[in-house]
């Protein structure tokens, strides 16, 4: 097994500060199962949720795919300043694998880097390098929507 430097685990618990959900430009692809998962949790069509909360954003195969919206603020579409993310229980599997994702797994410095934008970085519960590999599989098998696979769609808010 590749010696990685989080062989003996990595600190991180959620602060619930939301800094990750807010305040920057980002981008949350949405998968098959992520856009099914959303429209169940709000009782929408895909239809419904694509027109109220997706924009398109091209992705690195040059193709369109589908994301959330965010607002002028950079907040999330789904934030809400009362009770953070509206769809908490279902929530993409980009939101649910922070801060697993490869590229903030590249490197001890790149990690420790990403503590300026979250303070629950290298704190709290010490996962374990199965857990935080079983986090960065499921983040790497992200399969974003892309537009040519989503048939009679009204187009989303720009």
């Amino acid at each position: 097994m590749e010696d990685v430097f989080y062989s003996k685990g990595l600190h991180f618990s959620c602060t619930k500060c939301s800094d990750c959900c807010r305040l920057s430009p980002g981008v949350v692809y949405l998968s098959r199962q992520d856009l099914t998962k959303l429209c169940q949790w709000f009782k929408f069509t895909e239809e419904e949720f694509i027109k109220i909360y997706c924009r398109w954003v091209m992705y690195t195969d040059g193709e369109e795919v589908l994301s959330l919206r965010e607002t002028p603020a950079y907040d999330c579409i789904l934030w809400r300043k009362d009770k953070g993310c509206a769809a908490y229980g279902a929530r993409p599997v980009q939101c649910s694998t922070y801060p697993f994702w490869s590229w903030m797994l590249e490197s001890r410095k790149t990690w420790d880097e990403c503590k300026k934008d979250c303070p629950g970085i290298n704190e709290g519960t010490l996962w374990s390098r199965a857990e935080i590999e079983k986090e960065k599989a499921a983040y790497d098998s992200i399969e974003p929507l892309h537009r040519k696979d989503i048939k009679n769609i009204t187009e989303p808010k720009k």
